[in-house]
């Protein structure tokens, strides 16, 4: 590419600018996401600068906030930690060409989020994000962690721990000061990061609890 490869806190060393295609757009997403926590492909040169026309639907989920549970995912949690997310732009629909022989805008039908614009979305990687003990190395893990944290949003962040044979959740929930009772769609992204940088310090947690599981999710995303 003739672009050389800076340290991850440097500056932007590459700015891309595309169109997510509408077909499979949420798998085209997490692979993004995917080869940024891991610092690959197009990542491997630093924080790459993305600017990309996306749907509003899936600008509306990686833009969603806690609590909202049909639209607050894993995806979001993991974009809105991993990028600083910026809309620069909303285009109708109308103004794209439509593949349909009637002449109708082939426009993705959409129920719980709005899908009436493209939208031109900056996603430039956060520089602090390998800070603590998150790092490409344990990235794929702390992704199938957030992932399996939405297997059940509404679910009890205690329930999840418990389920991962965590005997000390209290004292750990404690000493992070996050409420018991906290179901998982009511967690920040931030509390996600100090939650698995916490039991990567614990001794009864073990990545190897994910490690099938880890291993079966980066295949799906690569096939």
């Amino acid at each position: 590419m003739g672009v050389a490869a800076v340290p991850w806190r440097a500056d932007v060393p590459l700015r891309v600018f595309g169109i997510v295609p509408q077909q499979l757009e949420r798998n085209r997403l997490w692979r993004l996401l995917f080869a940024m926590y891991e610092c690959s492909s197009i990542y491997r040169y630093g924080r790459v600068e993305l600017n990309l026309f996306i749907s509003e639907k899936e600008y509306t989920v990686l833009t969603a906030k806690p609590g909202k549970s049909k639209i607050y995912q894993a995806l979001t949690v993991l974009a809105q930690l991993g990028y600083e997310i910026e809309l620069l732009h909303k285009e109708p629909w109308s103004s794209f060409a439509t593949n349909l022989k009637n002449g109708k805008l082939a426009i993705p039908k959409t129920v719980q989020v709005p899908n009436d614009h493209l939208c031109l979305v900056r996603l430039t990687p956060q520089e602090n994000l390998f800070t603590g003990g998150l790092k490409p190395s344990n990235a794929s893990t702390f992704i199938f962690m957030v992932k399996q944290s939405f297997a059940k949003p509404k679910s009890k962040l205690t329930d999840r721990l418990n389920s991962w044979s965590l005997d000390n959740s209290d004292r750990l929930l404690k000493a992070l000061e996050i409420p018991k009772k906290a179901a998982m769609c009511n967690l920040y992204p931030e509390d996600y990061k100090r939650l698995f940088e916490a039991l990567q310090n614990s001794d009864m947690f073990a990545e190897t609890l994910f490690h099938d599981e880890v291993l079966a999710s980066t295949r799906t995303m690569y096939l």
